[in-house]
This record gives structure tokens, sequence and C-alpha cells, in this order.
């Protein structure tokens, strides 16, 4: 099943071209991506597992 609704991070310029992530929710979890291509597709996440990437995130804990 496709995401119907997409929305764009809060961290993200509004207006802008800068890089940003875009998250939809599914029945079977969240999507994530990439809103300068959509096309390429999207990553879905567990709920669990996206809690746990923004946490992540939000330490400075993701790799480089």
């Amino acid at each position: 099943m496709l995401p119907s609704a997409w929305r764009k991070s809060s961290r993200s310029p509004e207006g802008t071209n800068e890089d940003c992530v875009e998250v939809a929710q599914l029945p079977s979890g969240i999507a994530l991506r990439d809103s300068k291509a959509p096309e390429i597709g999207y990553l879905t996440l567990t709920p669990h597992a996206f809690a746990t990437l923004i946490n992540q995130a939000k330490h400075g804990e993701l790799p480089h």
C-alpha cells in the first residue's frame, strides 16, 4: 500500500529546495523518503525502529 499523505520534517525550511525528509503513516509502520527524489521510492520502518532512529539522530548517534 502506497502512503497517501506525506509531510515534511518540521526541521525542513518552508519554501526552499533544501534537503529534507518526508514521512507518512502506513498501516504497518512509518514511510520515509527524500523529498527531492520521491520517484526512487521510500523506506518503511516499524514504529519502534522509527522511534530509535529519531532518538539516535537527536543525540548525534547516527553513523557517518
